[in-house]
């Protein structure tokens, strides 16, 4: 039996859905992170599973139980904000202890909670100051240590890291997956950064329109995609898609032409009768630059240089095609980046079919390319 169990959950605001026929599930332990844009619905079903919003159709199931409709303070689940939270008039001994104060548990048991939860995160020698007196980091780790202290089943995060700079934010990620590791309890985690997500999580779940667009460990859903939507959203740089049209669907082969406006390739991809257009997929680091006097085999492609971004050790050149498609590739120091037109070679063992409605195109034994 999972720990958590969503089934056919969805969610409307009168003619609006936000979340449609959402199934998952999350064992015990689990650090999961949900991850898309804007409006797609993963806060909502995080609050949803919290208690703090209303089910439409479908149940969300807890250990076994069905708790549709549980109070949130009952579910045995803590929420950490994205906005703290905190009691601005409260010390930090009060905004951590206040849910064991307001249940009234004896002040003994609650100074004892609040001291492991402090020095799990490091907030001894803050304890007597206000929030206002703190750094964003030093808030959220209250806000942390407010749910530590109830000891729940569950911690559910959302976009608890969104207000911190960047420095600010890999150090808080470490400090999230080293509280993870010590405490074992089930965490659930929003987010719209890809590369937080890839950072935390155990299983990745990536959602868009309101559904579940594919769940599984980071690396699955980055190396095998189930659609265009998840090959674009995870990875930085995101994947190039040029659009390409077939030429020939043989036994073992799969021929594609005009790829971005002139590049040929073939693919041993077996899919009998594919015909029409498609997008191949070929992440940033599967492109090179063709040296001078190089000769490489299969698609080659070029293209007018639009940016290069300098990050010190390697470089991110924009190009566009001959049909006004833009690619990107990854480049090493010692590349000759100064012509403004260069020529790009793909290692094809990597390359991605995609087809009009978005969907991976596999071949009958499964593999993509």
């Amino acid at each position: 039996m999972a720990f958590l169990d969503i089934t056919s959950v969805s969610k409307s605001y009168g003619a609006q859905t936000v979340l449609e026929n959402v199934n998952l599930l999350i064992e015990k332990g689990e650090f999961v992170v949900f991850l898309g844009p804007s409006g797609c619905g993963k806060s909502t079903l995080l609050r949803m599973i919290s208690g703090l919003e209303t089910i439409t159709s479908g149940t969300i199931s807890i250990e076994g139980q069905v708790v549709n409709d549980i109070e949130p303070a009952a579910r045995g689940t803590a929420m950490v904000f994205q906005s703290y939270a905190l009691y601005p008039h409260m010390t930090i001994f009060q905004n951590v202890s206040f849910g064991l104060r307001m249940a009234r548990k004896p002040r003994e048991m609650i100074a004892k909670a609040v001291g492991q939860a402090a020095a799990i995160l490091k907030l001894d020698r803050l304890m007597d100051r206000k929030p206002g007196q703190l750094s964003g980091g030093q808030k959220q780790r209250v806000a942390i240590g407010r749910a530590i202290v109830r000891e729940p089943r569950a911690f559910l995060f959302d976009e608890p890291l969104s207000n911190l700079d960047a420095e600010l934010r890999v150090q808080m990620r470490a400090e999230l997956m080293d509280l993870h590791r010590r405490l074992g309890t089930t965490m659930i985690y929003v987010t719209h950064d890809q590369v937080e997500a890839m950072t935390l999580a155990d299983k990745m779940v990536v959602m868009s329109g309101g559904r579940v667009q594919q769940a599984g460990p980071p690396l699955q859903l980055y190396d095998d995609p189930d659609n265009r939507f998840v090959a674009g959203f995870v990875g930085s740089p995101k994947m190039n898609f040029l659009p390409a049209q077939v030429v020939a669907s043989e036994a073992g082969r799969l021929r594609l032409s005009g790829i971005g406006g002139s590049g040929q390739a073939d693919l041993p991809l077996d899919v009998p009768g594919l015909q029409g257009a498609v997008e191949l997929g070929l992440r940033p680091q599967h492109l090179h630059l063709v040296a001078p006097g190089e000769a490489p085999a299969g698609l080659v492609l070029e293209g007018r240089v639009v940016m290069v971004e300098e990050l010190g050790s390697e470089s991110f050149v924009h190009l566009d095609l001959a049909d006004g498609t833009r690619i990107t590739l990854r480049a090493g120091r010692e590349a000759d980046l100064a012509p403004s037109v260069l020529r790009v070679a793909a290692d094809l063992r990597h390359a991605l079919i995609f087809g009009p409605d978005g969907l991976r195109i596999r071949g009958r034994d499964g593999r993509a390319a």
